[in-house]
């Protein structure tokens, strides 16, 4: 592994950004199902008026994010009029054009193909869908009972010598296309220029469709708990749209997006998060840096995205990163749903609160995201699965959960499963209420088992839930205070050994 100064230093050569065609499509991808796409456009303008169009654009695009300037700043140009066409000529909608006139149908193939003619009463194509989840419910059912959607409303109604038939007869042969249809989402500028002459312009908008996230895999000895680690980048693209030798990023954090929703054509997105680095001699596939209050991550080449393609990128590799196992016991499993609609008093007061108990011992793994430990850089949220290798090499899963957006120096712990050989009880051995003194008295006794071949600490938690003012007037052994309501206390087991955890908690209001 190179020491932490090559390591850095292989992360600021590849913070220098590559060379960046003029016509390179560049493409920031946000993990919530949205992405910022840039192109240049080479535009022959006259002065005045132009009238033009461009049908490179995604099947998702937001049409009010568009934005087309002269990069150079060197001419005036104005949008007067922009319109965007994201219903692309198919079948069903070319049907829908001729509804009441007739056309040919192919009916068979070969020798024994035949033409006849028919009507078309009812093409069954099913408009502007993406409007009823736009505008609300109540839209969606006007719409729905207009066209008797889901009642035989979607499917075609072709006539044929004064018969009526749901269905296509067979194929549909229609006349020429003329100008106003489109084959692909297209958009429609009015554009006012002060100068003839041909410009680069640069075209910008936002698209949904585009989502990324990061997956981490960790690899551990059969005995130890020194880990490598591999991070991968997906990049999901569903826009309907190509990217040749696009340059790509991604953008991580929680950025505030606003989508549309029922009431008024915006709802609260988020976000996004992501992160990269190099742990070998080789140069990182994807860089690193801070961008305004978020991570911004490049791939370190230009690559091509098609459409309806996962693509995935290693982003980080490290080994011999430090970790630990610790066994939780935390066996407190109340009933929420038992006590729905009750106020905190009356819970508190509730005698059988809080005595429903597990006997699972959690596995932990706790990793300090730290230079020191061979890490130390911004870790994206995402997956974590950890393997283990066995002793005839073989890597067995032995468990997986997700993190949140990680920062530099920040500590990692995921829950990975149960211990098999651990075990917990927790009973409940004394309980007092005294309403004219306004206290309760609660005593538990927490029993925890090590069959493991090996000595183990286990971390005992209990949660003081009946209420904020508490005392512990007796305990069998120290213990750590958590937070304002959670205390832990840390149990030593050897092999095949019990030992009995009891307390006394006093609350008072």
């Amino acid at each position: 592994m190179p020491s932490h100064a090559a390591l850095k230093l292989m992360v600021a050569l590849f913070l220098v950004a590559p060379q960046v065609r003029a016509d390179q499509p560049a493409v920031t991808v946000y993990n919530q199902n949205f992405g910022v796409v840039r192109e240049r456009l080479s535009l022959d303008l006259t002065a005045g008026v132009n009238q033009i169009s461009f049908d490179e654009v995604t099947a998702h695009l937001e049409p009010d994010s568009v934005i087309l300037r002269d990069p150079q700043h060197r001419r005036r140009i104005q949008i007067l009029e922009q319109n965007y066409r994201a219903d692309p000529l198919s079948q069903p909608l070319l049907l829908s054009l001729f509804e009441g006139q007739t056309i040919d149908f192919q009916i068979g193939a070969g020798e024994s193909a035949v033409v006849v003619p028919g009507r078309v009463v009812r093409s069954g194509y099913v408009p502007h869908p993406a409007a009823w989840q736009q505008y609300g419910q109540a839209y969606q059912q006007t719409q729905m009972a207009r066209m008797n959607y889901g009642g035989g409303g979607n499917q075609p109604l072709i006539e044929i010598d004064g018969k009526l038939r749901f269905g296509l007869p067979g194929t549909p042969l229609f006349p020429s296309l003329n100008d106003d249809t489109i084959l692909k989402p297209t958009l429609h500028w009015l554009l006012e220029t002060d100068t003839t002459g041909p410009l680069e312009a640069e075209l910008s908008y936002v698209t949904g469709g585009m989502s990324w996230k990061a997956d981490y895999n960790v690899v551990s000895p059969e005995t130890e708990d020194v880990l490598d680690l591999v991070g991968w980048v997906t990049i999901d693209n569903q826009c309907g749209k190509d990217f040749e030798s696009a340059r790509i990023k991604l953008m991580a954090g929680d950025v505030s997006k606003l989508l549309p929703t029922p009431q008024d054509s915006s709802r609260r997105l988020g976000y996004m998060s992501s992160n990269v680095v190099g742990g070998s001699g080789m140069a990182p596939p994807v860089s690193e840096k801070s961008f305004d209050e978020y991570h911004l991550y490049t791939l370190g080449r230009p690559t091509t995205l098609r459409d309806r393609q996962t693509k995935q990128v290693e982003f980080v590799r490290s080994s011999g990163v430090g970790s630990r196992r610790l066994y939780v016991y935390d066996g407190y499993r109340p009933n929420y749903n038992q006590y729905q609609g009750w106020s905190w008093e009356s819970i508190r007061n509730q005698a059988a609160y809080g005595t429903l108990s597990s006997t699972k011992v959690s596995v932990m793994r706790e990793i300090e995201n730290s230079d020191d430990n061979g890490l130390g850089i911004p870790l994206p949220a995402g997956r974590v699965r950890f393997y283990r290798r066995d002793n005839d090499g073989q890597l067995e899963f032995v468990g997986e959960n997700v993190i949140d957006h990680t920062p530099k120096d920040e500590m990692l712990r995921v829950h990975t499963g149960s211990a098999f050989d651990l075990v917990g009880k927790r009973r409940r051995t004394n309980f007092k209420i005294d309403h004219t003194e306004r206290y309760i008295d609660e005593s538990f006794e927490i029993k925890v088992r090590n069959h493991k071949a090996e000595a183990v600490e286990l971390r005992v938690v209990e949660h003081l839930y009946r209420w904020h003012n508490w005392a512990i007037q007796e305990k069998s052994q120290d213990f750590k205070k958590l937070d304002s309501q959670t205390i832990e206390f840390r149990v030593k087991l050897q092999p095949d050994e019990e030992k009995t955890v009891t307390y006394l908690v006093h609350y008072s209001w």
